[in-house]
């Protein structure tokens, strides 16, 4: 039987392999990812939903690498602009665009919109997917507003135009252990964590690791 098993975080981004390492804390797995595993096969994110592309994802890498697999999709809601970015948070503003270009992007669409308009929520799906072809997920949103200009230098992609009224401060201005404990993709993981929990002691019984 073994102590550990690998979990394969789908995800070439070190900002969000960090933090599932702290968001994953305590279970007998050990991390690795699409570089470590010499993996260079690229899966487009082409569902409608996060869901879609989350699930599609996992179980394509789980195939290729024949590792348990966890995957996420999450992006941006915000209310004035219909939902979006939504899916397309990524490449918002075209493929190649760094961070700030994107966030820069979309407060320049916000320019006009009041404070009282400007509500958003953060939304993040997990998937894992085993090899064998099983495949489970859970979903986490945070609710907050687009400010008015960037704060803050924690965090990655629009954490710092991402405001949050409770804590009367960015995303980006939290530090990583209070962004760990409310942020959607934490609210995803705390979901997901029971049912990693079932996956890997049935995996232990049955020898595969």
């Amino acid at each position: 039987m073994c102590e550990t098993t690998r979990l394969l975080v789908a995800t070439g981004n070190p900002g969000k392999l960090r933090e599932y390492e702290q968001l994953l804390a305590g279970l007998p797995i050990t991390l690795t990812y699409l570089t470590r595993e010499g993996i260079t096969d690229e899966v487009e994110e082409t569902g409608e939903t996060f869901a879609d592309n989350a699930v599609h994802k996992a179980e394509e890498y789980a195939r290729i690498s024949g590792l348990l697999t966890l995957a996420d999709d999450s992006g941006l809601e915000v209310d004035a602009l219909g939902g979006a970015p939504g899916v397309q948070s990524a490449r918002y503003a075209g493929r190649g665009a760094t961070d700030e270009h994107r966030y820069q992007f979309l407060l320049e669409r916000m320019r006009d919109v009041p404070c009282e308009e400007r509500g958003a929520r953060f939304r993040c799906v997990i998937a894992v997917a085993e090899p064998e072809g099983q495949v489970y997920t859970a979903e986490g949103t945070c609710e907050g507003m687009i400010a008015l200009a960037p704060r803050g230098g924690y965090g990655f992609g629009y954490d710092p135009i991402f405001y949050l009224p409770d804590q009367e401060k960015t995303m980006a201005q939290l530090a990583p252990e209070v962004k760990n404990r409310i942020s959607h993709r934490a609210r995803a993981a705390q979901d997901i964590r029971p049912i990693l929990e079932r996956m890997l002691r049935r995996r232990h019984v049955s020898g595969s690791c």
